[in-house]
């Protein structure tokens, strides 16, 4: 199977913020995806700076890809700019959570 980036972030949608209850890419959490012949990167961020979920959400990212990244090795970085907001998730997301 070709690994794409809509397939990497399918993945990525079964990766739940634990606090949240909802997918980190409907969050808005997940920057840039890439999938290189030898490892697959994706940058994010978390919905705060010292966010103490932030060993678990990148672990969640990890274990999602594994399997499927057919030995390529997995990066995950965790950025703080730009720095999130809750105008950057979906409307699903905005929804499950109460905004209007």
């Amino acid at each position: 199977m070709e690994l794409r980036e809509e397939t990497v972030r399918k993945m990525l949608r079964q990766v739940y913020d634990p606090e949240l209850g909802v997918n980190i890419v409907d969050l808005g959490l997940v920057y840039d995806i890439r999938v290189e012949p030898d490892r697959v990167f994706v940058r994010m961020t978390l919905t705060t700076p010292g966010c103490p979920m932030h060993d678990t959400i990148a672990g969640g990212v990890r274990r999602a890809l594994t399997h499927h990244a057919a030995g390529r090795k997995i990066e995950v970085d965790v950025v703080w700019e730009p720095r999130w907001s809750p105008e950057m998730m979906t409307q699903e997301a905005k929804e499950q959570l109460g905004f209007f």
